[in-house]
């Protein structure tokens, strides 16, 4: 009895606790986009793709001209100044003004500025398609939440709905043991099955409560959020899903690939060093030595040469380094293609398991609907046992228990194949590029 009062009085607070709290109604798709609008993760991929973005757009100033402008007023003390130009008298010079432009820009490096940009682009491809990738990571672990939190509600109002009649059937039990109808032991039994009730319903409403606080902190929500599944919509979303043709796209592996491309460039820019550099310069400079010389319009171009002698003896390390780092880079995208065959190989047979499964359960509920009707009629009929009866009662409300929980798993193990299938936001039809 003590342990029956202590479960009302935790069944108690539950409710309370549950009450007090804001209620959220949600559909799968506004969850998803919250989270990826929302998330730190999210915010985090983001910014590194703007990052890239940026380093790519530096990078590609490189090509551009160089202008330099510069300017000097010196003062001079006590200059000795000697002109080959014979004058009368030799002259006080006391200033220079000098003033100068200056432009270069790269004309030939053996191709390691245009290859450099090109590797920044894959690199930036690359966060770019990780950053679709983090969106498609929280989507599942949103929907994977979702689930979880529906399957602990479902069991709650179920246990809750058993716990009632078990609760009856313990009424009218102890007031047939008190008219000597019923051995005290079949009234045992019944207790014994109510209490299991009330702590299954409490184990149920503590699980929803975990789930429910672990996905308003993904959603960025109160905590005293409850969130309620918008059912409807849901069977609609999931319906319209299954309908769409999408186009498998596993963005890790597009980031992976583009990682692979830049470490193959790397290769190439390490071997530029092979080559010398040629500079398109040129200038404007003016001068003026007071009293000795006045320069003004003296324009300059050319073509400037510079070639490190050493890099011929010391740039087979570079290229080396560069070849395995491309090398690495290859084994990488090797091994995620296998991954994704086994993962999506896996989703495939879960998915295909969970719609038999729901199919098995579903006759399951009738076979143990109708079995307990058998039962019940030959338990009123004293040819039945009460463990008998409790026994059916209890085959009844898990069979229930597994058909509510497999409705929800054919959903979540279609969304994981999405997602294996790298289509998980496509068919919610979210842009994760957005």
């Amino acid at each position: 009895m003590k342990i029956k009062l202590l479960l009302l009085h935790v069944l108690l607070f539950c409710c309370t606790l549950v009450y007090s709290q804001q209620r959220k109604k949600l559909s799968l798709k506004e969850s998803i986009e919250l989270v990826i609008s929302k998330s730190s993760q999210t915010q985090l991929a983001t910014t590194k793709t703007a990052v890239s973005k940026l380093e790519l757009e530096n990078l590609k100033n490189k090509l551009y001209p160089s202008l330099k402008i510069s300017g000097n007023y010196l003062r001079l003390t006590n200059a000795n100044v000697i002109s080959s130009i014979s004058t009368n008298a030799s002259p006080q010079v006391s200033q220079l003004v000098l003033g100068q432009a200056t432009m270069s820009m790269p004309l030939y490096s053996g191709l390691r500025l245009r290859n450099s940009i090109k590797a920044s682009e894959s690199l930036y491809q690359s966060e770019v398609a990780q950053m679709q990738y983090v969106k498609e990571q929280m989507a599942i672990e949103v929907i994977e939440l979702y689930a979880a939190l529906y399957k602990s509600q479902e069991m709650a109002k179920l246990y809750e709905e058993y716990g009632k009649t078990a609760q009856q059937r313990v009424i009218d039990f102890e007031a047939m043991v008190e008219n000597g109808l019923l051995a005290k032991n079949d009234l045992l039994k019944a207790q014994l099955q109510e209490v299991n009730i009330q702590l299954m319903l409490s184990n149920a409403l503590k699980n929803s409560s975990i789930f429910n606080y672990e996905l308003t902190l993904l959603l960025g929500l109160p905590e005293s959020t409850l969130i309620e599944f918008d059912i409807e919509n849901m069977k609609k979303e999931l319906a319209l899903s299954q309908s769409l043709e999408l186009q498998a796209i596993r963005y890790d592996l597009q980031a992976s690939q583009s990682r692979e491309k830049a470490a193959q460039l790397g290769i190439k820019i390490a071997k530029g060093n092979y080559f010398p550099t040629f500079t398109l310069v040129g200038g404007y400079l003016a001068f003026d030595l007071k009293d000795v010389i006045n320069v003004n319009n003296a324009v300059n171009f050319g073509i400037g040469f510079s070639y490190d002698l050493a890099s011929v003896f010391k740039n087979g390390k570079e290229v080396k380094l560069a070849q395995a780092k491309a090398e690495l880079a290859q084994k990488a995208t090797t091994i995620l293609e296998e991954n994704h065959k086994s993962e999506q190989h896996k989703a495939i047979e879960n998915y295909t398991y969970a719609l038999k499964q729901n199919d098995v359960y579903q006759k399951s509920v009738e076979q143990a609907t109708e079995n307990y009707r058998i039962v019940k009629d030959k338990y009123d009929n004293t040819l039945a046992s009460t463990t008998d009866l409790l026994e059916a009662d209890d085959q009844q409300l898990q069979s229930k228990i597994n058909y509510s929980l497999s409705q929800a798993e054919v959903a979540l193990k279609y969304y994981q194949l999405q997602f294996a299938q790298g289509k998980l936001t496509q068919s919610f039809n979210i842009n994760p590029t957005k």
